[in-house]
C-alpha cells in the first residue's frame, strides 16, 4: 500500500484554508450549465411539431 500522509495533509490543508466558497462556486456554476443544457433540450424541439 503506497504512502499517501503528503496527499491527507494537501487535501487538510485546502479543505481547511478554501471554506464553502469553492464548493459554493462549483455547485452554482454546475446549476447553471444544467439549467442551459435542460433549456436546450426542451427549446430544440419546440419547432418541430407538425
Amino acid at each position: 500500500m503506497p504512502d499517501m500522509t503528503g496527499l491527507t495533509e494537501v487535501l487538510a490543508a485546502t479543505s481547511k484554508d478554501a471554506g464553502p466558497g469553492a464548493l459554493l462556486r462549483t455547485v452554482i456554476v454546475v446549476g447553471v450549465v444544467g439549467a442551459v443544457l435542460l433549456a436546450w433540450f426542451l427549446l430544440r424541439g419546440y419547432g418541430k411539431q407538425d
